[in-house]
């Protein structure tokens, strides 16, 4: 009998890391495949120039065909406007950009942020972070020490946030060396993981991944970041079943964005989506204000009416806490929702 060769079937993890590096990054290529005249928008498409485009195909096809004004494909398309600068708006608009110890944030009292990788998977276009000097705060498990040695000398820390970049952009191995060396922090009793990735990429959702943070001591929530109904398919609810197995805690925060969830129908259906799919709305925030970003702002007064209109028509558990960050405070800022 001839011997025959078989080839290893690739694992869950190479599944999302091919994804990951077949992500669309040639504006061009994006509106092709989407079927857009490129025409009207070949000017803006130079700002890709300031912030690179990254969209995984498996986002994409959650667009429309044929429409240039999409909601999923607004957020990641560049556009002529990313050029114009605006007064009150900066490169650091929260204040993050003079950390001590690299990757580590520690803004609010009982709580740190580390920035465990610098990449994402999507390039969001109204990013606060889009100037962030990620060359200066590289993930690795050299800082990742640094900061769990600074974690250990805060008694009064007890929930470790992992931010990005996209800290779901690191391996399933490497998030095992990193949850096991805060594990065995005394004082840290919950684990806080922001992330695109489920989103845009819900293949990253890995059965190791489950696993390590099931198994975990640590009281594990994870904050997906969907800004509007259409972002959520059968795929995206059925990484968040595995994860609510997990015992994992979901919520999601937003951004209230002109031109992508800025009218009530919207958000209704954002929140009542996010639901189906077991996830609780946490935040919705207005635009922080970053260079390049000006053309996504709501402003308060609006803000403050469709927040209004939300809640006439949804129980109020879907209902988001509007808030925005201010660089410098120990909190976020609710809005007062008094309409004048």
């Amino acid at each position: 009998m001839p011997h025959i060769i078989t080839r290893n079937a690739p694992t869950v993890e190479q599944n999302w890391l091919n994804e990951l590096a077949n992500a669309i990054s040639d504006p061009l290529l994006l509106l092709k495949t989407l079927q857009i005249d490129p025409a009207p928008w070949e000017q803006g498409l130079a700002a890709r120039k300031l912030f690179a485009l990254r969209v995984p195909k498996s986002f994409v096809e959650r667009m429309e065909l044929g429409n240039p004004h999409d909601p999923l494909l607004r957020q990641v398309l560049p556009l002529a406007e990313e050029f114009e600068v605006h007064d009150g708006y900066s490169q650091d608009p929260l204040d993050e950009q003079d950390n001590a110890i690299p990757g580590l944030l520690h803004k609010y009292r009982n709580r740190v942020l580390m920035i465990v990788k610098g990449g994402c998977a999507v390039n969001c276009r109204y990013c606060f972070r889009r100037h962030f000097p990620y060359q200066d705060n590289q993930g690795g498990k050299r800082n990742w020490q640094l900061a769990l040695d600074y974690i250990a000398s805060q008694p009064q820390v007890n929930e470790v946030i992992l931010s990005g970049g996209d800290p779901l952009m690191a391996k399933d191995s490497e998030l095992a060396w990193l949850l096991e060396g805060i594990a065995a922090i005394p004082h840290v009793t919950r684990l806080r993981i922001h992330s695109r990735l489920p989103v845009v990429m819900p293949n990253r959702i890995t059965d190791t991944l489950c696993q390590l943070l099931q198994e975990s001591r640590l009281s594990t929530v994870l904050v997906t970041h969907i800004n509007h109904a259409n972002e959520i398919d059968d795929t995206l609810r059925s990484a968040m079943l595995r994860l609510k197995q997990a015992n994992v805690t979901l919520l999601n925060q937003g951004v209230l964005l002109k031109g992508v969830n800025d009218n009530v129908p919207a958000l209704i259906a954002l929140s009542e989506s996010l639901f189906k799919a077991g996830i609780l709305p946490y935040y919705l925030h207005v635009l922080d204000r970053v260079q390049g970003a000006a053309h996504f702002m709501v402003d308060d007064t609006t803000a403050r009416q469709l927040m209004a209109g939300l809640m006439d028509n949804v129980s109020g558990y879907l209902v988001p806490r509007l808030t925005r960050e201010i660089g410098g405070r120990s909190s976020k800022t609710p809005l007062d929702l008094h309409l004048e």
